[in-house]
């Protein structure tokens, strides 16, 4: 990646394939390739998503979405990255727990909602572990690699100037695997997102997955296709959220190219 300025007119090339996307649902939507209770128009979606405003009901989902990927993703991020530290740094423990870290790893996060409603009910506390179970192992994986690809002439120069302990952790340790964890974070930030719209949609009472399969049930596609574009809309704001963290000066030499 590279800080250099693109053109001004290459800024417009998102705007320009939203439109593009909206002319060709407009003329699906005129030519009724769909029948229209199934295929709502944009102007329907537009007018959907004002009353979902009007009567506060997005915002209560909305909150209550961002709670969970929130609280999810942190309780992934706060474990999963000591874990993987510690096991990147230590060669018989990392031997004896990758096997099992890649098979929870393969396991869909989606299996284990049976057992999040019968342990935990309906509610928060089950979306939140779904979203724990679907970032944790990838995290810890992502952090493992890092470490164990840290170049060692980097260890040997910290123990000529006699770093150690809490000192070559965050002098050598963190700087060096700064980028690809980052990368990491986005990648299971998105995830988490997936996840909760799936949990809500089986085990929620609220959220922007319950919404949707609400909407789902009442036969308002309109209201369907509103919450996609919320989803959608706050995925990409989380990425951009986490991506500022490329700007930090002690990492930005991981994304110079």
């Amino acid at each position: 990646m590279s800080d250099t300025p693109l053109p001004s007119k290459f800024r417009l090339l998102p705007l320009l394939v939203l439109l593009l996307a909206v002319a060709i649902w407009s003329a699906l939507w005129l030519l009724q390739v769909f029948p229209p209770s199934v295929f709502p128009s944009p102007m329907s979606v537009v007018r959907g998503l004002g009353e979902e405003v009007r009567t506060g009901r997005l915002l209560a989902d909305l909150v209550a979405s961002l709670f969970r990927v929130t609280t999810g993703f942190m309780l992934a991020v706060v474990f999963g990255v000591p874990v993987g530290l510690w096991l990147g740094h230590h060669v018989r423990s990392r031997f004896a727990l990758l096997p099992a870290i890649n098979f929870f790893r393969s396991l869909s996060p989606l299996a284990w909602i049976p057992f999040a409603i019968l342990w935990f009910g309906i509610g928060d506390l089950p979306a939140i572990f779904l979203i724990f179970m679907a970032c944790f192992f990838p995290l810890v994986l992502a952090t493992l690699a890092a470490v164990a690809n840290i170049p060692s002439v980097y260890f040997r120069v910290a123990r000529d100037y006699r770093f150690s302990g809490w000192e070559l952790l965050t002098r050598v340790t963190l700087p060096a695997i700064a980028p690809q964890v980052i990368t990491s974070l986005r990648v299971t930030a998105g995830l988490a997102w997936l996840v909760v719209v799936a949990a809500e949609m089986i085990a929620g009472r609220d959220g922007l997955g319950f919404a949707i399969w609400d909407a789902r049930n009442g036969l308002r596609m309109d209201l369907l296709v509103a919450g996609m574009f919320v989803i959608g809309v706050i995925g990409m704001v989380i990425d951009r959220i986490l991506m500022r963290l490329t700007k930090i000066r002690s990492v930005r030499w991981g994304y110079e190219r």
